[in-house]
């Protein structure tokens, strides 16, 4: 991280830190080390960020958007001065689990000899980092935000609500996977904070009207046909 000028570090749920050897093999960028936040969730760790980009090698067969080091490197310096972006890593063993990848806006494979692509931690924090400061020595034309995106912490309160209003309104997840889908599906679009308010508004819209409709007695709500137009029940007709 210190050779390519970055700087912070989030552990989620160290198995020993800090550790001596840690320090010793950090040889005069211990000072990463030293500053490094350790959180116990993932969600905790990326809740300031607007864009997270998770690094895999599990095959295309997903329904999430795969990208290279060097095109997430580019997405990530155009997003300017006001988003945070996170590159996410899960451990060396395991890798990312799903419900990690349901975090990000895209994932990142490396591309490498498909007959031998393993690459440890390190390799692959080094590649990534490597594209981040090419990025910033050699910038490119990418789209640019005109309105800061919204944090993800901001984005699991609106999957929160969201999937508390389907279950206001009985809406069916047949698959059981309704809400990954979903998630993916804002993930990709990188909402910024005012589409994000707009959506948790057509929420509370939703959610108001129902319980307006809960408060009109029965009895009141066939008799809104409309001017002109005569409830017929009871009437023999």
């Amino acid at each position: 991280m210190k050779n390519m000028a970055l700087s912070d570090l989030v552990l989620v749920r160290p198995r020993s830190f800090p550790h001596a050897e840690a320090n010793a093999l950090a040889a005069g960028a211990d000072d990463i080390l030293a500053s490094a936040r350790i959180v116990s969730t993932v969600a905790e760790a990326i809740a300031d960020c607007g864009f997270i980009a998770g690094t895999t090698s599990r095959p295309r067969s997903y329904y999430w958007e795969f990208t290279t080091p060097r095109d997430v490197a580019g997405r990530i310096g155009a997003l300017g001065q006001t988003n945070r972006a996170a590159l996410l890593f899960g451990s060396e063993r395991y890798g990312l689990a799903t419900e990690d990848l349901n975090h990000c806006n895209v994932l990142v494979r490396i591309p490498a000899n498909p007959e031998y692509c393993s690459l440890n931690l390190a390799m692959s924090v080094q590649l990534l980092a490597y594209e981040l400061y090419m990025s910033r020595e050699q910038p490119q034309s990418h789209t640019q935000f005109e309105l800061p995106l919204a944090p993800s912490g901001d984005l699991e309160h609106f999957y929160a609500h969201l999937q508390q209003v389907m279950g206001e309104i009985d809406f069916d997840d047949r698959t059981g996977h309704l809400m990954e889908r979903l998630r993916r599906l804002f993930n990709r679009a990188q909402l910024d904070r005012n589409e994000l308010n707009i959506l948790r508004g057509i929420l509370s819209a939703v959610q108001g009207r129902r319980g307006q409709s809960k408060q009109v007695p029965r009895e009141e709500r066939g008799t809104s046909a409309g001017p002109g137009v005569r409830d017929r029940r009871g009437t023999g007709e």
